[in-house]
């Protein structure tokens, strides 16, 4: 039982009499800007031309067919709208009932069943610093990826690796230069990131270097040994740095697909371009003209006669498509790529591609730190790894300082500081840019990741005092929920709507400020009401809402890729 599922019935009660399909009439049940005047409530301002009646008397005339329908109480009419009240000791039953016995059904009627999505997100740089830059992307896109697994999705997701180019040249060039196997082992991507600002420092005054970095990468693309082998050499220390801090994050990856992967598979699609007549010369290089569409055209091959990103992502594509199966593919990458994937998009639907309309650029904002834009060819860089541990410092000296006695104190620092940072990027709405700051980010007060923590801290604290009483607690039809109760049973009633929302507009910001609601009411509930001490039958009931509460907060954390410690 939910609210999506009392629309439905209400909306059946309703569709003969109005004439609209059951789903239209479902999405505009809306709920009222005052709770005192009902639970939801339908407008039926929409009605009035095919019905030739004015609103206020249409709602009164569906008042006594919606009073019918599952779940509800209630339905008045007042100035057009039908304001509707549902049954409240028989809907916390089912609802809180249900967030106990399973609380992935509360949040999920897996619509993507039998469907595949593969997302593509992080897609770091070898050889180049993993900086607060790439945040967003990594969070982000693994966020989206497991609330679209609890849509039922089958989700495959993708590091796509910046394993080639030609800075990997200049890093060559560089190392051979200047560098020291050693100190690569011993902090790989802090000593390429500097081997790589040198270069671009010493070309300032000795421009050939240049040259020289384009001739390695030459020498790569034609498979010189000694450039090859240092070339796999930086994956793989890169690789190994950047693992310590998906696994800090808690992040995870099915696929690790450098660029390079999709060499040899870049000259069929350049290929079927030409065959379909999509490719044309322009300044000595082919390219797809979509001056019909407003867009640039799209450059397939450059003027050297070397292929360029549009190329590979091209090739990415048709791969994720035939070797996974996928139907959708995600891209989640700054907004600064947006003409990129547009124009890809439309190539790809150009060459037939069905699977292109399904194609989604996830954009996100800039990340700032401290109002600068960051550089890596500058050197203006905020190692990730630096940023986290700071989080993870400063959430151990505040647990030092609230709670010395807490057990596995370090492991606990780790779960707030590491979740403190993902939430407060996730938090805010995707698309806005993001300026990094120490002192936001480690605000241990107001709507932050650490206070959504303590709230499911505290209700697990209440549950475990209650013992088995808790266990075995569960809603009593007998108890009739005030104001503070009904508005938990309220919330934990849009865990599905939540869910589908935050799907459907690839958005994790949904999911915070949900865990963020549900945080507010559960705190006023708890400060004014006994539980443990409360009379029958209202503190059984209770104790079912406070572990109902506890599981919705769990499953919001998990979806954000956040843990929720049981003690803080």
């Amino acid at each position: 039982m939910n609210v999506k599922s009392v629309k439905r019935s209400i909306a059946r009660a309703i569709a003969d009499i109005v004439g609209r399909p059951e789903d239209e009439i479902a999405r505009m049940v809306e709920y009222p800007p005052n709770p005192a005047l009902g639970d939801l409530a339908l407008p039926c301002f929409p009605f009035a031309r095919e019905l030739r009646k004015n609103p206020a008397q249409i709602a009164e005339e569906l008042a006594a067919s919606v009073r019918q329908a599952d779940g509800v109480e209630s339905a008045q009419a007042e100035k057009g709208f039908l304001n509707i009240r549902l049954a409240r000791p028989e809907f916390a039953e089912r609802v809180v009932n249900q967030a106990i016995s399973s609380v992935h059904d509360l949040f999920s009627l897996e619509r993507g069943r039998g469907r595949t999505a593969v997302i593509d997100y992080s897609s770091p740089n070898i050889a180049k610093p993993f900086g607060v830059g790439h945040l967003r992307s990594t969070i982000i896109g693994h966020a989206i990826k497991r609330m679209m697994r609890e849509d039922g999705w089958n989700v495959e997701g993708v590091n796509h690796l910046g394993d080639w180019g030609t800075q990997f040249g200049k890093v060559i060039a560089a190392y051979l230069k200047w560098g020291n196997e050693e100190e690569v082992r011993k902090d790989p991507i802090k000593e390429l990131f500097r081997l790589y600002v040198r270069f671009h420092q010493e070309a300032e005054s000795s421009p050939e270097l240049e040259d020289e970095g384009r001739l390695w990468f030459k020498k790569l693309e034609e498979g010189d040994p000694e450039a090859t082998r240092l070339w796999r050499w930086f994956i793989e220390e890169s690789l190994r740095a950047f693992r310590q801090v998906y696994d800090l994050l808690g992040v995870e990856f099915e696929h690790y697909i450098g660029e390079s992967f999709y060499n040899d598979k870049m000259d069929a699609i350049v290929q079927e371009l030409r065959d379909k007549g999509l490719l044309v010369e322009d300044q000595g290089a082919e390219v797809v003209d979509l001056s019909a569409y407003d867009m640039p055209p799209c450059i397939i091959v450059k003027s050297d006669g070397t292929s360029i990103y549009a190329t590979r992502d091209l090739a990415a594509a048709d791969y994720r498509h035939k070797a996974f199966g996928a139907e959708a593919l995600l891209y989640v990458v700054g907004a600064e790529q947006k003409l990129h994937f547009q124009q890809v998009f439309k190539v790809l639907e150009l060459m037939g591609r069905d699977y292109a309309k399904h194609c989604v650029h996830v954009q996100f904002g800039l990340m700032k730190f401290n109002g600068q834009r960051l550089s890596t060819r500058r050197g203006h860089v905020v190692y990730l790894e630096d940023v986290l541990q700071k989080a993870i410092d400063e959430a151990r000296a505040i647990i030092d300082e609230k709670n010395p006695g807490l057990e596995n104190k370090d492991a606990i620092a780790r779960q707030v500081g590491v979740g403190a940072v993902i939430f407060n990027d996730l938090k805010t709405f995707r698309v806005h840019e993001v300026d990094f700051r120490y002192e936001d980010v480690l605000n241990f007060d107001g709507e932050t990741g650490p206070y959504v923590q303590y709230t499911h801290a505290r209700a697990s604290s209440v549950l475990r005092k209650a013992g088995t009483a808790a266990e075995a607690a569960r809603w009593s039809s007998t108890h009739r929920p005030d104001d503070a109760e009904w508005a938990l049973v309220m919330l934990l009633a849009q865990a599905n709507e939540t869910l589908e929302r935050a799907v459907d507009s690839y958005d994790p910001s949904v999911i915070a400020r949900y865990a963020l609601q549900m945080c507010h009411a559960f705190n006023r509930f708890y400060h004014d009401h006994p539980i443990l001490q409360a009379d029958e039958p209202a503190r059984t009931s209770r104790l079912a809402l406070t572990r109902a509460v506890r599981e919705a907060l769990a499953k919001s954390l998990y979806l954000l890729g956040i843990e929720a410690p049981e003690e803080m």
